[in-house]
């Protein structure tokens, strides 16, 4: 088996769009005699399944606040969030025969790693479709496709979760925290951490990674590992794959043709509802009403919105024209489009 890092000039890429590039394009583009092994490790982001709303998936004001980013992958299935606590390790696999769809043969090397580590083999299952659970509790889901003969896999292994965020990021609207969903994650996701041999509590991530490559891989060091380098050509092709695609505004939220939407708030100057329809990311259709008091035609205010992106910059630019009060009372523009988008 290969081990491909995400390393440039030896240092690791953690940028989230270019960690999805580098798998899509190696595994379209690069054929070597043996599987392939990824293992990386991304800076906070949620990562969209091909066929999600981002805007039905995230909290978008808690991902901009704490600068976690989105991304939309190739493949299907839900949201997850992932960082830079954790590491996750992808495979390319030839054949499909005795391992597409055998989730617990895929998990069959990390469940003896980690046992060697000291948990307890006793409260590590493979259970449902495809979750890896230690005493009950989701440390790891993992999800594969075929492509061109090779069976794409991969898995994340939870070190140290960072459970207010994977409370906050997938529970779009939400406008706090509370602390019942905070334990309703912990209760559901677990640490591997805590089940460690008392020798292994204070492993590092980077430790841990070096560690599941050995396990992996079947060497002692990672220095002894077959690697493919990734070559100027190649990183040439992924940084215009991440420009156009992964990077890529229109991918991650314009993708969707049509949806609809409706809002209301109440506010000091009243009851503000809007009903929009959103088409590839843009406002087509937006009509505002409510019992607040106005002395021009809202039309005004609906008519400078269409065809903008639901971006907040991009609304607050569009509202710059216009004075919001004879409209409908005191209220900011930035209260507007807070709410226009829902933070």
């Amino acid at each position: 088996m290969y081990l491909i890092e995400q390393k440039r000039n030896g240092k690791w890429v953690h940028d989230p769009g270019t960690t999805m590039a580098i798998q899509e394009y190696v595994k379209d583009n690069i054929f070597l005699d043996g599987d392939v092994l990824f293992p990386y490790m991304m800076h906070p982001a949620v990562q969209i399944g091909k066929f999600q709303n981002a805007y039905e998936e995230i909290n978008q004001p808690y991902m901009d606040e704490h600068h976690i980013k989105i991304i939309r992958r190739e493949t299907g299935g839900g949201a997850i969030y992932l960082d830079d606590r954790n590491m996750s390790f992808s495979f390319l696999l030839h054949g499909t025969n005795d391992i597409y769809g055998n989730y617990a043969k895929l998990y069959e090397p990390a469940i003896k790693a980690l046992i060697k580590l000291g948990v307890d083999e006793n409260l590590l299952e493979q259970k449902g479709r495809n979750d890896l659970v230690l005493d009950g509790k989701k440390i790891s889901g993992a999800a594969m496709t075929v492509q061109q003969g090779r069976v794409y896999a991969g898995y994340s292994l939870l070190m140290d979760p960072n459970y207010e965020a994977m409370t906050t990021v997938l529970n779009p609207n939400q406008k706090k925290i509370e602390s019942h969903g905070i334990q309703s994650v912990r209760s559901r996701v677990g640490s591997i951490r805590p089940y460690l041999a008392p020798k292994h509590q204070d492993i590092t991530v980077w430790e841990f990674t070096d560690y599941m490559i050995c396990e992996l891989l079947g060497i002692r060091d990672v220095s002894e590992a077959k690697r493919y380098e990734l070559t100027e050509e190649d990183w040439a092709a992924i940084d215009k794959l991440t420009a156009e695609k992964y990077n890529n505004w229109d991918w991650i939220y314009g993708r969707f043709q049509q949806f609809e939407y409706h809002l209301t708030e109440r506010f000091p100057i009243g009851t503000v509802s809007a009903g929009l329809t959103i088409e590839h990311g843009k406002i087509a259709q937006i009509q505002i009403s409510g019992d607040f008091f106005g002395t021009k035609d809202i039309k005004d205010v609906e008519n400078v919105l269409l065809g903008v992106r639901l971006r907040k910059d991009e609304l607050l630019h569009a509202l710059e024209p216009i004075d919001l009060t004879p409209y409908v009372g005191k209220l900011t523009k930035d209260e507007f489009v807070s709410f226009i988008l829902s933070e």
